[in-house]
């Protein structure tokens, strides 16, 4: 297939295409990215000598008609990971994430009508959140499935559900063949460290403070990110159009648990003390409207044949392993800008 991949150079976007080219030799891949600061074009530095006669980076803008739309004549499908997606971030600039999000969404949509017209063949997958549905109480015993109503609290989300919702009105309005996809939190290679699991692993090896918003209690559902994009490919060549899937494994765990988890791997790993490395815990001043807890039903994803490989303390170590191993990787992630970020997130907190 011949394959347009939004965002590519991001977390998710750089790791299914480096497993779509390695998985599906007869595909070739156009990446479609703007690169702001967490498009890495480092995620994608061996698949431009490995897979160049399959591959190619085109910097460009999803909001850009004129970018978009030559490249979609091209395409048989399209993977839409292109978003802004840091919740902190859209609390601080809602602007930014309802032009990236929602506008660069029906760019992209429309592009795909002009282009294809009534051809069901192609497909144009939308990958959403699992932050549209809104929270659930710690004690709720439920968890979201496909059609639990959208319900997004922060300005993030909102955008998110915002383009979730332009897909499939071009799915029953135009018949364009959409399908959706909606991931709990993903975690694993390339994750730029303003998220949770990156931020702590590299602070606790450099001996910096471990901010952690309120009681820490905040309850999310983690998937590792090769999951993610087996189950993205997966629903791209066997889902249906039309049709919302889950991606999620059930493996629920508060943020505190999830920093003491961490904690013990980098102290294992670098042979320090776990309980020193604990006392760099801080509590600071939680996230305004900071939802309490997310849960999949991944029930119809799981009864079409599909399994997720990793469990949560495998993907976990595998992660720490990495960042420790690639320290040239997290030295750039780092700069000078992300550096000046942090100050203004944590510092007065």
């Amino acid at each position: 297939m011949k394959i347009l991949v939004s965002g590519g150079c991001g977390f998710i976007g750089s790791n299914f295409v480096k497993q779509t080219l390695a998985e599906h030799p007869g595909d070739e891949i156009v990446n479609l990215d703007l690169l702001t600061y967490a498009g890495n074009p480092d995620n994608l530095a061996e698949v431009e000598t490995d897979f160049a006669d399959r591959y190619r980076l085109v910097r460009g803008d999803v909001c850009a008609m004129q970018t978009v739309l030559p490249l979609m004549g091209e395409a048989e499908v399209v993977v839409h990971f292109a978003a802004e997606s840091h919740v902190d971030r859209s609390i601080k600039d809602a602007a930014t994430f309802v032009r990236t999000n929602v506008l660069g969404t029906q760019v992209m949509l429309e592009a795909a009508r002009q282009s294809w017209g009534d051809d069901a063949s192609r497909r144009f997958v939308y990958v959403s959140t699992d932050e549209v549905y809104g929270a659930l109480p710690l004690d709720d015993p439920r968890s979201f499935a496909e059609d639990w109503p959208l319900d997004p609290r922060s300005p993030y989300s909102a955008s998110k559900a915002g383009a979730d919702l332009l897909a499939q009105a071009f799915y029953h309005t135009h018949g364009l063949p959409v399908i959706v996809t909606r991931s709990c939190n993903n975690y694993g290679p390339n994750q730029f460290p303003e998220k949770l699991i990156p931020l702590m692993i590299l602070n606790a090896v450099s001996g910096r403070e471990l901010p952690i918003y309120g009681d820490g209690l905040y309850v999310r559902d983690w998937i590792h990110v090769e999951d993610v994009c087996r189950a993205t490919d997966f629903v791209l060549r066997q889902g249906e159009t039309g049709q919302v899937y889950n991606l999620g494994t059930g493996a629920q765990r508060a943020n505190l648990d999830v920093i003491h988890q961490l904690i013990a791997l980098v102290a294992d790993r670098l042979g320090r003390d776990a309980s020193e490395i604990g006392r760099l815990i801080r509590h600071v001043a939680d996230r305004p409207g900071h939802d309490r807890r997310y849960a999949i039903d991944n029930s119809k994803l799981l009864s079409l044949g599909f399994e997720p490989r990793w469990n949560f303390e495998e993907g976990l170590r595998h992660t720490v392993d990495w960042y420790l191993d690639n320290p040239v990787w997290c030295e750039r992630a780092t700069s000078a800008s992300y550096q000046e970020y942090y100050r203004r997130m944590y510092e007065n907190r």
